[in-house]
């Protein structure tokens, strides 16, 4: 256990406390044809009320960019941030007005970059620093969106564990209007074929 703890903080993953660690980074694209974007996910089990969050890349500063504006996330839901407008971005890759989008950020990311969520006491509550050039042989999100491998990826900020979008793959991905490939707005933890089928159906409705 005392290994396990001294991994987390050499490799700088988050330490928070229970109620703010159940919204977790589930998807990012640094560029894109649509837009780069990154999508946070309510993992708990119970709702979390956003009002005061914040986003921010490597410069690590609490409330660069509000994400007041998602409100209370239920748990399972997926809400995304995005430098298009929010409205192009719905278009762009079809997404119903349930899934809350919150755009025209301007601290974009970059090919070698970090991820910060902070919460309403400017806390650091996840953080996924990535980057194939200074982490070889881990993936480049351009115009591919990053989904983690497994559930334990969540919160680790271990790029490696993290793998490319793929249309079809088990995290119902697709194409936007523009050609990039991802998944927004839906996190599957652990696709069942029950589960791929549905996603499937989603993806013919998309399009």
């Amino acid at each position: 256990m005392l290994h396990r703890m001294v991994a987390v903080l050499v490799t700088g993953s988050v330490v928070c406390g229970l109620a703010q660690a159940s919204i977790r980074i589930t998807e990012w694209m640094y560029t894109g044809q649509n837009g780069e974007f990154v999508e946070f996910t309510n993992v708990g089990a119970a709702p979390v009320d956003m009002t005061g969050w914040s986003y921010d890349d490597d410069s690590r500063i609490p409330g660069v960019f509000s994400l007041s504006g998602f409100g209370v996330v239920q748990p399972g839901e997926s809400v995304i941030i995005t430098e298009s407008t929010a409205a192009d971005f719905r278009v762009a890759w079809n997404l119903p007005a349930s899934v809350k989008v919150l755009g025209g950020y301007t601290n974009n990311l970059g090919r070698n970059d970090e991820i910060n969520l902070f919460d309403a006491s400017d806390q650091l509550v996840d953080r996924l620093t990535y980057g194939d050039q200074n982490f070889v042989g881990s993936i480049r999100t351009q115009r591919v969106s990053g989904n983690p491998t497994t559930p334990a990826a969540l919160g680790a900020n271990d790029v490696y564990q993290w793998t490319l979008s793929s249309v079809g793959d088990a995290f119902g991905s697709y194409t936007s209007t523009g050609g990039d490939i991802g998944n927004p707005g839906v996190y599957i933890p652990e696709p069942s074929a029950l589960a791929l089928i549905a996603l499937g159906a989603l993806a013919v409705r998309r399009r």
